[in-house]
């Protein structure tokens, strides 16, 4: 490591002495620091060569001190000179006169003049400001009785040639020491301060935002590349103009009142720009602004990046439309018409019974889709109240109401831009919320709760329901100008008694989707596969995914057999008796179906989630069922 701190020694004893003293008492950091011996002029070449070798401080002594800092730009330590040292320079002389000149420069005589009062002489100060004036000074002092000057080594040459004693003032090693010290700290901090400067000179010359400083003249301070990318004006040219006279066409803040910064969207040139200027305090008063300025299109650019990574983050439909098995007609007449809507833009309504695989076609039409690189983003509207519903789907900003998250959140609506937001069980939104979803779809923006503007939002929007959305229309349960929104294109999803011969080959593929459940079956043999074509499916794919898991636990492999299928369906078998179409036979069998859902609901120490697993439904599907008994009662 190079020296940080170079020590000007006057005269020789001098330098011998600092060696000492940073030998003694530097010996750790003794690589950094530099003695060298020159006085007045003779110095300079070497204290240059040692700057641009990058010393960071200087020390030295008397006018060699003077005459270094008027050359350089870099702080300078001078050695003070100590009653100490002026005391063993009389020592040295022996006897001394009534009269003593001290003479030298003013960072060697300084303090001096308490010293005539403790050794009973006169003592006076000879001040030096430079070598062409010491002659005159000295002279005018011996005129007036001094008859012995001690000092730096210019004034006790002159004494010597003026005829009168003269006595050098050498600094001793405390000196040395409290002023090499001194520059070491100088030199930590200096560095502190140059690696913080270039820190920030880093950051602001690496910022994609054109950043500006002014001074409270609104002078500019600061003008950064990116600055000079979006005005087309070199930082020479701008550095020390006011602002409005480098770019004329850029507002500036009016800061009345307690707000300390500002933002705002300003056309300059054909540029659209978003500028944000704060205010620069220090001890509560104003010394400059700051403006950060970005291009709107950069802005895009940035939320876009921040969406393929809450894309990657798992906001992805993982379903494409080859994992959708069947070759009934039916499913080949879904998949050709989800094919074609995924060419489009427009709105779909996914209709069809609880179970059926409806977020399966949603998922394959989002990845058939233009949107397939954007994300997909899924919620139920039946899973959650309507004021959190309203708030995940729209979000909010911070106080919008008790418990808002710190910061504000962003809404599905905002997290599916430029893809695909699946809304299920979309019979299931209370009607304000309808209302918002409308406007939504009008007007292509949201606007957060507790907000006061809109931000645009390009999502396309696929909603699905178990229930018949015309039923609700008339009982004023749904809006009919929603309705009208939504279903622009519509797939309805045929349940499994509708493509009973698709079931084995359904049951085949969740096999192999379950290895994990059990390694060892592999297979469904053609008897189990011919009596799951003969068994009730009211909760359809679902339900049918619940007993091929439970078949696969229960079979010994290779493959799930009849009997697994007899064992594992006895709990769905009962669902599906319930769910007969004898109308005469309603009201008992809903009344035994209560009792089974919540016989099953106990057995699982009331685990929504299990028990609806058991039995082959949804937790939506069971939580609606059992909230209708009051109603089957009456």
């Amino acid at each position: 490591m190079s020296a940080r701190i170079l020590l000007v020694a006057p005269y020789v004893s001098l330098a011998n002495l600092a060696q000492e003293v940073v030998v003694e008492r530097f010996f750790d950091s003794a690589q950094l620091i530099k003695v060298v011996t020159g006085n007045l002029h003779e110095c300079l070449h070497a204290v240059r060569q040692a700057v641009e070798d990058g010393v960071e401080v200087i020390v030295s002594r008397g006018g060699t001190a003077t005459l270094i800092e008027k050359h350089v730009n870099i702080p300078i330590v001078p050695i003070q000179v100590t009653v100490m040292d002026v005391l063993r320079a009389l020592r040295k002389h022996g006897e001394y006169p009534e009269k003593i000149g001290i003479a030298g420069f003013e960072n060697v005589i300084y303090g001096c003049e308490d010293l005539g009062s403790l050794l009973g002489s006169t003592f006076v100060e000879i001040a030096i400001s430079n070598e062409a004036e010491a002659a005159e000074k000295i002279a005018a002092a011996v005129h007036q009785g001094v008859r012995l000057i001690i000092g730096d080594a210019i004034s006790v040459k002159l004494a010597s040639r003026l005829g009168i004693q003269g006595a050098l003032i050498q600094s001793g090693k405390e000196a040395l020491y409290k002023a090499i010290r001194e520059a070491g700290l100088i030199a930590r901090v200096r560095r502190e301060e140059q690696e913080k400067a270039e820190l920030l000179y880093t950051m602001v010359a690496a910022s994609a935002e054109g950043i500006i400083a002014t001074d409270i003249r609104n002078k500019i301070t600061i003008f950064n590349p990116m600055a000079e990318k979006l005005f087309q004006v070199s930082h020479l040219e701008a550095v020390g103009r006011p602002l409005q006279a480098v770019v004329p066409q850029l507002k500036l803040p009016d800061f009345d009142g307690p707000d300390e910064q500002m933002a705002d969207v300003q056309h300059i040139g054909d540029k659209a720009l978003m500028v944000r200027c704060n205010r620069i305090m220090v001890k509560e008063e104003a010394v400059g602004t700051i403006y950060n300025v970005q291009h709107v299109s950069q802005l895009q650019q940035l939320e876009q990046n921040v969406r393929k990574k809450m894309h990657a983050k798992g906001l992805v439909a993982r379903i494409k439309m080859t994992d959708m098995v069947g070759s009934s007609a039916s499913c080949q007449a879904l998949k050709r018409k989800a094919a074609k809507y995924a060419l489009t833009q427009s709105t779909i309504l996914v209709t069809g019974e609880s179970g059926t695989g409806k977020e399966m076609v949603v998922q394959s039409i989002h990845n058939m889709s233009t949107r397939a690189d954007g994300p997909f983003v899924a919620v139920n509207c039946a899973a959650l109240p309507e004021t959190l519903l309203e708030s995940e789907l729209f979000g909010y900003e911070e106080g919008a109401f008790t418990g808002a998250k710190k910061g504000g959140r962003q809404g599905l609506f905002e997290l599916a831009h430029n893809g695909t937001l699946f809304l299920d069980e979309i019979g299931e939104m209370p009607l304000g919320l309808q209302a918002r979803l409308l406007r939504v779809l009008q007007e292509k923006s949201v606007m957060h709760l507790g907000g006061d503007s809109v931000i645009p939002v390009d999502v396309r929007i696929i909603a699905a329901t178990n229930q018949n959305l015309a039923q609700l229309m008339g009982e004023k349960k749904f809006r009919e100008d929603l309705y009208y929104r939504l279903n622009i294109l519509r797939i309805h999803m045929p349940a499994l008694r509708e493509r009973v011969e698709d079931i084995p080959l359904i049951a085949k593929q969740m096999i192999k989707k379950m290895q994990s459940v059990n390694a060892k079956v592999t297979g469904l043999d053609l008897a189990a596969g011919q009596y799951l074509e003969q068994c009730r499916w009211p909760g359809n794919i679902r339900q049918l995914a619940n007993t091929i898991e439970r078949a696969m636990l229960l079979s010994n492999g290779p493959s799930i057999t009849k009997q697994d299928i007899i064992e594992a369906y006895d709990e769905g078998e009962i669902i599906g008796e319930l769910n007969g179409n004898n109308a005469a036979e309603q009201g008992s069998l809903a009344a035994a179906e209560q009792n089974t859902l919540l016989r099953v609901l106990m057995e699982e120490k009331y685990n929504y989630s299990r028990a609806a697993a058991r039995l082959g439904i949804h937790r939506t599907t069971l939580w609606r069922k059992l909230n209708a008994k009051t109603t089957v009662k009456q």
